[in-house]
């Protein structure tokens, strides 16, 4: 088993390909193969997501595993105009909802009970297989968690 600790830059040569739905790529401990049928342990930092693209290191340094994101069911939400785009938006956000967010188009995964709050909006609600790559939040910086130290408050006693 190839085990994979962290996340490098450094992606001039892949050796093998990880193709991960959304719901594995937001854990941070799991098991899975490679394209090529590898068995690999990934245990990364708790609270990071893979994003397709990044490349995982094992850990004796030897192999680099670029991660893929699988296509998923999905829906794709496309609208008349942007209003009613950021409508949407707006109730999906107002539900916590993983949204992956265009220009022109919202993504979430399939949910018949959101499907029908949409339509029901007027926007046109697609499902398809493709990528899912949601937006990481307001409170993250790029692809990866801040962490946030807060000392425990003295008291004089």
């Amino acid at each position: 088993m190839i085990n994979l600790f962290s996340k490098t830059d450094c992606s001039d040569v892949i050796d093998e390909f990880l193709i991960l739905p959304f719901d594995i790529r937001q854990k941070s401990r799991f098991r899975a193969k490679t394209e090529s049928g590898k068995d690999v342990g990934v245990m990364i930092e708790r609270g990071g997501v893979l994003r397709g693209g990044d490349v995982l290191l094992s850990d004796d340094g030897e192999v680099k595993v670029q991660i893929i994101a699988a296509a998923q069911s999905v829906m794709t939400v496309k609208a008349k105009n942007q209003k009613q785009l950021m409508r949407a938006a707006y109730h999906l956000g107002n539900r916590h909802v993983p949204l992956q967010v265009d220009q022109d188009w919202l993504r979430l995964e399939e949910d018949y009970v959101l499907k029908n709050m949409l339509i029901a909006m007027g926007v046109e609600v697609i499902n398809e297989k493709a990528p899912f790559e949601p937006e990481s939040g307001a409170y993250v910086g790029g692809h990866h968690h801040e962490t946030l130290s807060i000392s425990p408050r003295k008291t004089n006693k």
